[in-house]
């Protein structure tokens, strides 16, 4: 006995719309001898509004079992199942980035950008994760969310706005700490440039402007950059010999990025105030500033807690 296939033919017929949209023509009039087909896509159409896990199980289960039909039913349950499979990557991102499962969240970030080269949500997120992961000590995704997180900020600075802007507070706090993690990515590799990308992170208002480690983070590309440089070449060109226009000229330039040391330090030393969570932090920090400090004043402190206490009242230099 033939079984008319009268629910399968009644949901296509509901589904017009959607076929419609997905340039699918339905035919009408079809029957099936096979009860189980009536039974997963009957489910699967029950459950596509309002369970779409349960819809896309009975969708996987047709696919499995008829895709050799390659009918028009095979046709648009392969794209309901790309469409439910991409939004669930995307849904799943942020999570796999909290519970700090980099591995998969690279693979899921990518799968993603591979449908949707420009979706920014993604390129935000990986971007700000491989600051997150490089702060556990993990390398592995640095370059890549660099890329990321360039991109993001060139397509945010163009006008494009993402589908959220959560976790971040909006534009300009998206933008900060997007900054502020090409700084701590490149710190090691190219201190000029996390100069550049933590003086930017510094503008914009938000935490990150707050946070002593910003500017703690700003003295060290300092001193692993340009003031490493320079100094190394003062030392090489004019070291030990009297001193001349050129030397003295020399120096200038070095002492300019002692000061700009001085205040990147003072600013966090401010920053962190009387926070007992800071507290290690500030001692240490207080070594450097001291030292830098007594250099640029003929090797006195006099001045100095005076200076830290109207640091922040002041606009934070430009890099020279």
């Amino acid at each position: 006995m033939r079984l008319s296939l009268v629910k399968l033919v009644a949901g296509a017929f509901l589904l017009m719309s959607v076929f419609t949209v997905g340039s699918v023509s339905v035919v009408f009039g079809q029957e099936t001898d096979d009860p189980v087909k009536i039974e997963i896509y009957t489910r699967f159409y029950n459950n596509r509004e309002n369970n779409k896990g349960a819809a896309y199980q009975a969708a996987r289960a047709y696919l499995d079992k008829y895709t050799k039909d390659k009918d028009q039913y095979v046709d648009y349950l392969q794209k309901w199942v790309a469409t439910y499979e991409r939004d669930e990557r995307k849904r799943m991102l942020p999570g796999l980035i909290n519970e700090k499962n980099f591995t998969e969240a690279y693979k899921v970030g990518a799968k993603i950008l591979a449908d949707e080269p420009d979706y920014l949500r993604a390129q935000i997120d990986l971007g700000y994760a491989g600051y997150i992961a490089l702060s556990s000590n993990n390398q592995t995704y640095s370059a890549e969310a660099l890329g990321h997180a360039r991109k993001a900020i060139q397509a945010i600075e163009a006008g494009k706005v993402p589908t959220e802007w959560a976790p971040f507070k909006g534009k300009d706090d998206t933008l900060a700490y997007l900054n502020f993690a090409v700084g701590f990515l490149t710190l090691k590799t190219a201190p000029e440039q996390a100069i550049d990308a933590f003086i930017k992170a510094a503008q914009y208002e938000s935490e990150i402007k707050k946070n002593p480690r910003t500017f703690y983070a700003l003295a060290a590309a300092y001193e692993a950059g340009p003031y490493k440089t320079q100094s190394a070449a003062f030392q090489t060109a004019y070291g030990d010999k009297p001193e001349t226009p050129a030397s003295k000229a020399a120096l200038e330039k070095v002492n300019v990025l002692i000061d700009r040391i001085v205040d990147a330090y003072a600013r966090a030393i401010a920053l962190a105030g009387s926070d007992p969570n800071m507290a290690q932090s500030k001692k240490d920090w207080m070594v450097p500033l001291t030292n830098y400090y007594k250099f640029r004043h003929e090797g006195t402190e006099t001045g100095l807690p005076e200076y830290i206490a109207s640091i922040l009242s002041k606009p934070l230099p430009p890099k020279p």
